[in-house]
């Protein structure tokens, strides 16, 4: 039986990439550092999960630029500048996902988030969109630095289902891209997919369910109703 419902954050929760890909050109560009990301380029690199993850591709790729140390440092300027983008307002829920917060508890389903991007980043995100904490929200918020491996690996999947304390087979996963679809599925979780602006032609096989958005998912009946 159904129990809890997890939701990856990027491109799932809201069309955030955008936003994501202002952050670092801004950061870039107050830093000195001679990067400026395209929309094709930021498609290119969203294939590698993680913002300290994508910066090193591009370093490596072209073979020259900042260290490992100052990435990190890089990194947490640009989480910074991405939460005041998001404070000053122009970013919302994608359609249908306010609704499914907001009913779930209701249905008996307890609300969690697994994902690769880091826990400033959600608390802006869920500030921004619906003016309360994240902890007020989801009763688990596993981010991709507190597990080992980020998608595709399974390790955030799995630590929110530890953290919730069920099986895989009583939870159901929201994703957006393939690396996040791989990743629920190795963790054991059945997945309703909703394709996003940078995601929309992906390989989503082995999804339960595609749909254009959460407005096309419905919740199901309350427990012992």
């Amino acid at each position: 039986m159904l129990r809890a419902l997890i939701f990856d954050v990027d491109g799932t929760l809201a069309e955030t990439e955008e936003a994501h890909r202002r952050a670092f050109n801004e950061t870039f560009a107050a830093e000195g550092i001679p990067w400026h990301w395209s929309r094709a380029d930021y498609a290119r690199l969203l294939k590698v999960t993680g913002g300290k993850e994508r910066m090193r591709a591009h370093r490596d790729a072209l073979g020259a630029g900042p260290p490992d140390g100052a990435i990190a440092r890089l990194h947490a300027l640009k989480t910074a500048r991405y939460g005041a983008l998001l404070a000053a307002g122009g970013i919302a829920l994608r359609p249908g996902v306010a609704e499914i917060l907001a009913l779930a508890p209701a249905a008996g389903l307890r609300l969690a988030i697994a994902t690769t991007t880091s826990r400033p980043n959600v608390d802006a995100l869920v500030f921004a969109c619906l003016g309360r904490a994240a902890e007020e929200v989801f009763e688990v918020i596993a981010a991709g630095d507190e597990v080992p491996g980020k998608k595709p690996a399974p390790d955030v999947y799995l630590a929110a289902l530890a953290r919730l304390g069920l099986p895989a087979q009583a939870a159901l996963a929201f994703e957006d891209s393939r690396n996040g679809l791989l990743s629920a599925r190795a963790a054991g979780l059945e997945v309703v997919v909703t394709p996003s602006a940078y995601t929309a032609e992906e390989d989503f096989t082995g999804a339960a369910a595609i749909l254009p958005d959460l407005r096309h998912w419905r919740l199901p009946a309350p427990l012992g109703g």
